[in-house]
């Protein structure tokens, strides 16, 4: 079937009875009405603003967007990533000791940045940025306040996530009661601290006040009970002689800070290989951590239950702050998670931001993510504490 194309002849409408339409004309001698010349300069302002407009829309501009990342299963596997093969590697691999299956998922989050080192946003970008409740627009140098190229970013990211990764291993062994026999080595005093001056590289540290520390958590819990700023008797061993130095010791992070830079070496009883590709910073300790635990205890602390999370981990299992943590929000229910384990410091940027459709737990140490990664398993959720309660006893 094919149709004529009558579209230049003047009728109303071809489905009709045809009608010819008086088309005006110019009429002689009837001179064209020109523009005025406030018209000509509203025009051409429009004109330039819709120029100006376009360029800008495909100029760098000096912002990094953060958008959700993609998640892992922490208790699943991933690709090889030999790019030959269709093999899949456990995230977590435990030998020496029984593991059990799980019927959850435990999905670390992950933010994408654009902008900064290695490549720039476009003003179009950002103004896309700025609309969508996902995403995230701030200054380069808010989220990368040194200048360091795409290079380093990527080396300092893998040395974060591997340092994570061994902490959240003493952390989660430590909970389920396991000690981690460790080689605490000084590598420096922090400058200005009681440390400095008293303290040498290659010192190691086998006591505190008198007591021996064998394990890196003994000697974060020694250090809870001294007040900062007090003087502490560090037991070390130096070439091989022992020796006591008087610290006088600072404030740290909710306790006393001793000043020195260690280089822990580690005699796990339990070997734990953690393997993940193309994601790197410290925020998936404590997701990590939750996975060992998981792992080595009959339980089925999940139920089936989909639990995502974030947040650093200490060796003594405290669950410290990330940034991005409102895209994670996003990327989590974006995977499938119905529940989000959140760092206790972040409660304010979590307040007020959680998307429809995502439960979100405070938690402040690994014993309480524990406890609600059960509780959530068991369908006991009414009794969780959350960042918007955090938020109103604030």
């Amino acid at each position: 079937m094919s149709f004529e194309d009558r579209s230049h002849q003047p009728y109303a409408s071809y489905g009709q009875a045809l009608a010819p339409i008086d088309v005006p004309r110019a009429r002689e001698g009837v001179p064209h009405r020109r523009m005025s010349p406030r018209s000509v300069t509203l025009v051409a302002s429009l004109l330039a603003t819709a120029i100006l407009a376009a360029v800008l829309m495909v100029t760098p501009a000096p912002y990094a967007i953060r958008t959700p990342g993609p998640t892992e299963d922490t208790l699943g596997a991933q690709d090889a990533g030999d790019g030959q093969s269709a093999t899949e590697v456990p995230l977590i691999e435990i030998s020496g000791a029984e593991t059990y299956p799980a019927s959850g998922e435990l999905r670390l989050t992950t933010v994408s940045v654009f902008g900064g080192p290695g490549g720039d946003v476009l003003f179009g970008d950002v103004l896309w940025g700025w609309t969508s409740q996902e995403r995230s627009v701030q200054p380069v140098e808010a989220i990368f306040p040194e200048p360091i190229t795409s290079e380093e970013q990527q080396e300092q990211g893998q040395a974060q996530m591997l340092s994570s990764q061994e902490s959240a291993s003493v952390a989660a062994l430590t909970e389920l009661g396991y000690e981690v026999p460790t080689t605490m080595t000084v590598v420096a005093a922090a400058e200005g601290t009681g440390a400095e001056g008293v303290v040498e590289e290659g010192d190691v540290i086998v006591a505190l006040d008198g007591k021996p520390v064998d394990t890196y958590p003994q000697l974060l819990a020694a250090l809870d009970d001294v007040t900062p700023g007090d003087d502490v008797v560090l037991g070390v061993e130096r070439e091989g002689e022992p020796a006591d130095l008087t610290v006088t010791t600072g404030q740290g992070d909710d306790r006393a800070l001793l000043g020195v830079l260690l280089d822990p070496e580690y005699d796990f009883p339990v070997d734990v290989t953690i393997q993940l590709e193309d994601i790197g910073g410290p925020s998936a300790g404590s997701m990590f951590a939750l996975g060992i635990v998981d792992l080595l205890t009959p339980e089925d602390e999940l139920g089936g239950a989909v639990v995502a999370g974030t947040g650093t981990v200490d060796v003594d299992g405290r669950i410290g702050p990330i940034g991005g943590i409102e895209q994670k929000m996003y990327g989590a229910l974006r995977d499938g998670a119905g529940w989000f384990l959140a760092p206790s410091d972040n409660c304010p940027q979590v307040a007020g931001h959680v998307p429809d459709g995502l439960g979100v737990v405070s938690v402040s140490t690994l014993a309480e993510a524990r406890d609600a990664m059960g509780a959530i398993g068991a369908g006991e959720t009414s009794g969780l504490p959350t960042c918007e309660a955090d938020a109103a006893g604030a």
